[in-house]
């Protein structure tokens, strides 16, 4: 993942209802939500989303659009319903990213300073 990706995907989640929508499909994918509730191939409807937040529906779309464009979530339609999901190659991209800065500042925190 490059700069331009890390950022876009950074300010994607920099607003406070994006990261609500996220964590909510996260949440969804991880079974945390409802669990005697069907599954959905781990994401979750967007009336769900739209239901489970105080965000209107409009408002909803167009956070998802971001999201999306930040290649943080995927969205499939199911009829007239659509399927929302983590994007797992970006999670997996951020998830060694602050795996990598992690080890980075351990490594300069071991260094003996000169």
């Amino acid at each position: 993942m490059n700069t331009h990706q890390l950022a876009k995907a950074f300010k994607a989640l920099s607003n406070e209802n994006r990261l609500a929508i996220y964590l909510e499909i996260l949440r969804h994918r991880e079974g945390l939500l409802k669990p005697d509730a069907p599954q959905c191939g781990g994401g979750c409807m967007l009336a769900d989303i739209i239901s489970s937040l105080n965000i209107g529906a409009p408002t909803v779309s167009h956070h998802m659009k971001e999201l999306i464009n930040a290649d943080l979530i995927e969205v499939e339609k199911q009829g007239k319903f659509l399927l929302c999901r983590i994007n797992a190659d970006t999670q997996l991209e951020l998830e060694q990213f602050f795996s990598l800065s992690g080890q980075i500042q351990l490594e300069s925190e071991l260094t003996p300073a000169r």
